[in-house]
């Protein structure tokens, strides 16, 4: 159920018990400005159709909420605990007045980010930079309409008389304008770094939980199997405290936690055929751990037979099915475990354009996010900023055809002395345009926590990372209205520079 809550009151109508007034100077009465949420509103009432049950907590409260989390990096508890005490963020997620108690409970912003999924995060986060679009073209069709009121006054007929033209088919086919920058990361998920033995032994434990949990629910009259967990423990010990174990011991402990896997599993089975129907001795998260390990088991047995070390859709954490091996060389982490993300950058505005678990070749989102770019603003750009691996032949084919210009050195000989002056020049210049987007990577995995992300559930680890990138942008929108005010109120022609 849901209830549209009444308008939300100024910062001089929020009642504080001891008397004052909040500071309209405040970053978070700043940040709450800036943030359409009569729009988010509409939508988020289409979530709930049913006018029975608790009433829903409204989209301030919700999206509020995770917007403080991600710009501080709060835990659960530790958000719900910062609301409690702060006036100011109490009126950031919408309450009329300061209250003692807590106005939610940290179970609750686990439902706020499964309401916020990456398609409709997607969707808000468009949202902040069209309002950003609108902004300048409003402010642009003032400064027009206050040149048009000082110059003289022509009339109608003279105007369309200077229309030409060229000017006629500028506006149906416009020309390339603007830059757009692409790149890719990958989010870390918070988890052990996973080994064969070191799954197999967790696999091992918890299947010995399992038999616990169903030798009590069959009742103490009934023998418990044969486990041998603490040889099974003893052999993984010897192997993995081995600083470089030889390949010959590694492959022989895999088997044997392999073997002690696959007959805890046989009881496992046993077990719950004994069990009478309908009685549910397992709880919902063991039955979902059960499927989990039974794949393990299978992956890891394919691996040990064939040889291998690799194996599609291959699990590395037994609570987080969905985190696979992201592939990505670099000096500190040649494989990293988590999320891979391909973004775009338009005039400092950050964009998902895709989000996968599984990895996937970044080059294949350049035609894509070039055509999303174009229905946006109606024309292609005048750039793509990319890295080496966007330039293959169907990027740069695509790119010659549009008129784009992809960054990098063209493919063939390399040209002249002349040309190749001012390609490299031009080279150059892109190479440092293209810093921004591993400055937002840095200023994500530093400051916002995209460095390592502590949700477990996958449609809630979605949204914490798209979460970040929509507070990244409304970071990026403050820092431009600060510009804006410099301009109009102390005559700044560019930064640093006054007229």
């Amino acid at each position: 159920m849901y209830r549209k809550p009444s308008p939300q009151l100024t910062i001089d109508d929020f009642i504080l018990p001891f008397s004052g007034k909040l500071d309209p100077e405040n970053r978070w009465v700043q940040l709450a400005n800036i943030i359409p949420w009569d729009e988010y509103e509409k939508e988020y009432a289409h979530m709930f159709p049913s006018d029975r049950g608790n009433v829903a907590k409204p989209v301030r409260m919700a999206l509020g909420t995770l917007i403080i989390q991600a710009r501080c990096g709060y835990t659960d508890r530790e958000t719900v605990q910062q609301i409690t005490e702060n006036p100011y963020l109490q009126w950031f997620i919408g309450l009329k007045e300061f209250q003692l108690t807590r106005p939610l409970t940290p179970v609750a912003l686990v439902k706020f980010r499964k309401r916020f999924k990456k398609d409709r995060m997607a969707k808000i986060n468009e949202r902040i930079a069209l309002a950003e679009r609108a902004a300048k073209t409003s402010e642009k069709e003032a400064e027009k309409n206050d040149d048009d009121q000082q110059g003289p006054n022509l009339p109608d007929a003279d105007k369309e008389e200077k229309k030409t033209p060229a000017d006629s088919d500028s506006e149906e086919s416009k020309p390339n304008q603007g830059m757009l920058i692409l790149d890719a990361t990958c989010t870390p998920a918070d988890i052990k770094y996973p080994t064969d033995l070191g799954l197999l032994n967790e696999s091992r434990e918890k299947l010995d939980e399992i038999i616990d949990t169903l030798h009590k629910a069959k009742g103490k009259a009934t023998k418990r199997p044969r486990t041998y967990r603490e040889k099974a423990r003893k052999a993984y010990l010897s192997v993995s405290k081995q600083r470089s174990p030889r390949k010959k011991q590694l492959r022989k402990g895999i088997k044997q936690q392999l073997q002690y896997c696959k007959r805890n599993l046989r009881h496992v089975d046993q077990m719950l055929k004994e069990i009478p129907s309908g009685f549910e001795a397992l709880s919902n998260r063991q039955v979902k751990l059960l499927e989990t390990i039974r794949t393990v088991i299978e992956q890891q047995e394919t691996m040990y037979k064939t040889k291998q070390h690799q194996i599609p859709d291959r699990i590395v954490n037994l609570y987080q099915d969905h985190v696979r091996p992201i592939v990505r060389g670099k000096a500190s982490a040649k494989v990293e475990f988590g999320a891979k993300v391909a973004i775009s950058i338009e005039k400092g505005f950050c964009r998902i354009e895709k989000l996968s678990w599984d990895a996937f070749n970044e080059a294949e989102t350049l035609i894509d996010s070039v055509e999303r770019y174009r229905a946006r603003n109606g024309c292609y750009p005048e750039a793509v900023l990319a890295d080496k691996i966007y330039r293959n032949r169907k990027n740069l084919a695509y790119c010659k055809n549009h008129n784009i210009r992809l960054s990098g050195p063209k493919l063939g000989r390399p040209s002249g002395d002349a040309l190749k002056k001012v390609e490299k020049a031009i080279e150059r210049m892109d190479a440092k345009m293209r810093n921004a987007v591993e400055g937002k990577f840095g200023e994500g995995k530093r400051k916002y926590g995209l460095d390592r992300v502590y949700a477990k559930l996958k449609e809630t680890a979605e949204c914490m990372i798209s979460m970040q990138f929509f507070v990244m942008n409304l970071e990026h929108k403050l820092r431009v209205l600060f510009v804006q005010i410099l301009k109009r109120y102390f005559q700044i022609t560019d930064i640093g520079v006054f007229a």
